[in-house]
Formats: structure tokens, sequence, C-alpha cells
């Protein structure tokens, strides 16, 4: 599946340094998926970052053709976004 990338999830790719190959990956094998809301979606995995884990969270929009990537984050808080 392929994805558009926002231009605001772009900016926190770069600024997060979050490389694009976690964000794919996530994108197309999240541990979690799960509806935000209406119209956004948030894959989310757990991923390390150097020596460090954390939850990358995507937040997609599937009701476009092709989904598009809204925003990007990562978070070592992940018992606060974890779903279990």
């Amino acid at each position: 599946m392929e994805f558009i990338i926002s231009k605001h999830a772009k900016e926190q790719i770069e600024v997060r340094e979050v490389p694009i190959s976690y964000v794919l990956e996530v994108c197309k094998n999240p541990d979690q998926k799960y509806n935000y809301d209406k119209d956004e979606t948030v894959c989310q995995s757990k991923v390390i970052f150097g020596n460090k884990t954390y939850l990358l969270r995507v937040f997609i929009n599937f009701q476009k053709n092709p989904p598009v990537i809204i925003s990007v984050y990562r978070t070592s808080n992940i018992k606060k976004y974890w779903r279990e």
C-alpha cells in the first residue's frame, strides 16, 4: 500500500529524527491499530531508537485514496498509549 505524507508529517519526521522506513513499517504492519476519530486511525508499534524502546505513533486518514499520513511522533510513555 502506498501512502501520501502530509507537509505536517514530513516536518515532524524531520524534527523528531524518525527514519521514514520506521514510519512506513508502522503504517504497513502496526503492532496496534485503532480509530482515533472519524477520519483518523492510529497505527503504533514499539521501536528501538539507539538503545531505548519508544512507541512510534502514526496518525493516518484511511478515508483518502491513497491514505494520508497526518502526523508522526515517538514517545517513551508507552503505558499511556498502549492498549492491552
